[in-house]
């Protein structure tokens, strides 16, 4: 049985991975400050013997004997990594030095959940690994940007350096079950929205695109490079590409709601196009997304259903 430990636990992502985990028979250790996660999110495993709840910071030290550390912690909105950006930063930053000085003490395996947003507004398209990037060092989404950029940047050296056996991920879009509804991403607030009968909000014109990804599916990814022998980053999303007004007036028609959608001004540095090259993810994980679109939001609107009644 491996001890895994889980940052972030409690989160959106997090909280699939550890029922995940747990399913597979691993001694899951959830560890979260419950910023952004939530004890609703895991309350049906805390019965379960093999699983731990421990609620820390990891911007502070934790001496936890573990075999695999996934390092999920930090606000990942930007209403939320916004909120506070130098906690956002210190997060990334000296949470990632934490759980990499933890896993050289035990020699445990060590996994960071980057982000897409790591390219920022990209000028090539779809976005490979291989892409440096196109980030704004000092704008109102550089406490996210460049605290995961950094971050990819520690653990690259602690493998180089001190030899840890490491892994990079880069998370594009995703959705599901368990997200948080005031997160202030497009699939929370769009199908909340819908069914308040509230108007859609749509920022600019809506011709910029993102790739949605079933929450389902990325965990199938995140274990699967865990258990893989790669340490350079791998993009994990859905390569398919649609306007964010093309979502929209798909969640109308799937919720058969009234709303209308209304528009205002787009954020500043909000990227104009996101999706995913995950050729490195197919030839060397053989993974590939399965969940449909209509299917996923199926069991997403359920979920926001459920929560607002």
């Amino acid at each position: 049985m491996k001890r895994i430990l889980i940052t972030g636990g409690a989160g959106f992502i997090g909280s699939h991975l550890c029922k995940r985990l747990l399913n597979e028979g691993n001694y899951v250790i959830c560890l979260d400050n419950f910023f952004t996660g939530r004890k609703r999110n895991i309350e049906n495993l805390l019965p379960n013997p093999n699983f731990e709840l421990v609620e820390h910071d990891i911007i502070e030290p934790i001496d936890i004997r573990v075999d695999e550390i996934y390092n999920l912690a930090c606000p990942a909105s930007p209403p939320h990594y916004q909120y506070d950006p130098i906690k956002t930063m210190k997060t990334s930053v000296i949470g990632i030095i934490n759980m990499l000085e933890l896993a050289e003490k035990y020699n445990a395996k060590i996994l960071q959940a980057s982000t897409s947003e790591v390219y920022g507004d990209p000028k090539v398209h779809p976005q490979t690994e291989t892409y440096w990037g196109n980030v704004n060092p000092i704008g109102i989404r550089s406490c996210y940007d460049e605290g995961k950029r950094c971050a990819e940047t520690l653990i690259s050296d602690y493998r180089r350096q001190k030899n840890l056996n490491t892994k990079i991920i880069r998370i594009f879009n995703t959705y599901g079950p368990n997200m948080t509804p005031d997160d202030g991403r497009v699939v929370s607030n769009f199908i909340l929205q819908a069914l308040k009968g509230e108007d859609i909000t749509v920022y600019g014109d809506g011709s910029q695109t993102r790739s949605f990804c079933y929450v389902d599916d990325l965990i199938d990814g995140i274990v699967k490079m865990m258990d893989s022998n790669l340490s350079e980053p791998v993009n994990l999303g859905n390569p398919t590409e649609r306007t964010i007004l093309d979502f929209a007036k798909l969640i109308i028609e799937f919720t058969g709601t009234k709303s209308k959608i209304i528009y205002k001004p787009l954020p500043s540095d909000d990227p104009t196009k996101r999706r995913p090259d995950i050729t490195l993810a197919q030839t060397k994980l053989n993974w590939t997304p399965k969940v449909d679109i209509n299917e996923g939001l199926k069991k997403t609107v359920a979920y926001f259903k459920e929560l607002i009644n």
